[in-house]
């Protein structure tokens, strides 16, 4: 199961925060996750009329499972929450821009927005390989009204803390 672990933990002393406080929630649910060896910096949050439903964090590590990212995880959640597999009236913020199968994931949800930190360029930073996997599916562009960036400074250095942690890394 896609499940995330732990408890909730204060946000660490060296982040800038974020603008948004949705996002920081996101971030500060990245931080969990990778601080337990859970999977890379990638922590989300699904909001329904400005209230929390579903949040989750990467569990690629912990489950062994390359399908378990944030994204996945707090749809999974969310869902659960609402009893219902339809997420319409939903906004999802997450700390880096959704994978092809996160994106195709929320589109099959119904979520209607998605405000996401770091880029898929970023994503390289802490060596994911997302940028040559979009391109085979035709890249943003059709996504441009859906895909909105947001606290971008807040999440690289959600990415730079992770970089410098010694933890299983893919």
């Amino acid at each position: 199961m896609c499940k995330a672990e732990g408890s909730r933990q204060e946000r660490s002393p060296i982040s800038t925060e974020a603008r948004n406080a949705f996002m920081q929630i996101a971030i500060d649910e990245a931080r969990i996750g990778i601080h337990h060896n859970h999977g890379g910096p990638f922590g989300s949050v699904i909001t329904k009329n400005g209230k929390i439903v579903g949040q989750g964090h990467n569990m690629v590590v912990k489950n062994n499972d390359s399908t378990c990212h944030g994204e996945i995880a707090a749809i999974r959640n969310a869902e659960q929450n609402l009893s219902t597999f339809d997420l319409s009236g939903c906004e999802l913020y997450t700390t880096g821009e959704p994978c092809p199968m996160c994106l195709a994931a929320c589109k099959w949800a119904n979520i209607e927005k998605v405000y996401y930190g770091c880029t898929i360029e970023d994503n390289s930073i802490i060596g994911f390989r997302d940028k040559p996997l979009d391109d085979m599916f035709g890249g943003r562009s059709a996504f441009a009204d859906y895909l909105v960036e947001m606290d971008r400074e807040a999440c690289l250095q959600l990415f730079e803390e992770y970089n410098h942690l010694n933890v299983t890394k893919y």
